[in-house]
């Protein structure tokens, strides 16, 4: 029988892409590829304080995290009165996901990489009605085969 939820992992880039992925489980050597094939070494990766980021750092990623479970969700480490430290954006990407999800109840595990990958492309074209409909088209009859 079918898990109930599946594992969903994400990254976005503030004020840039998102990347969403069913995982078969989540652990650090799963989500170690999708981290590294996205993310830049050097760069400053913003989570919550869930054990499979605590190996961000010696993976060349400055670190930066809220904990939730003190109910911290956003900090302002340099004073200045901007909240740089919080992983909002994310979290208002899996908000859009499950609404964007919700009028399609019961999609199976088979399926639900194919809706996760169109909620992936429609998020990153930042485009909306017929505007949409070119960048599918551009997409798929223009975008290079890959292999797998």
């Amino acid at each position: 029988m079918e898990k109930e939820k599946p594992p969903i992992f994400g990254m976005i880039q503030r004020g840039g892409d998102v990347v969403v992925q069913m995982l078969p489980d989540v652990k650090q050597k799963t989500i170690k590829p999708y981290i590294e094939s996205c993310i830049q070494p050097g760069s400053t990766v913003y989570t919550d304080e869930y054990v499979i980021y605590a190996n961000l750092t010696q993976l060349s990623y400055k670190h930066k995290t809220v904990n939730h479970g003190s109910g911290e969700y956003a900090r302002d480490e340099d004073g200045d009165g901007f909240y740089e430290v919080h992983v909002n954006t994310q979290e208002g990407c899996w908000s859009l996901l499950r609404s964007w999800l919700r009028p399609h109840r019961g999609i199976s595990q088979e399926k639900l990489p194919k809706y996760l990958a169109f909620f992936e492309f429609v998020h990153n074209a930042k485009k909306r009605g017929k505007a949409l409909i070119f960048s599918l088209l551009e997409n798929v009859l223009c975008k290079k085969p890959t292999v797998q």
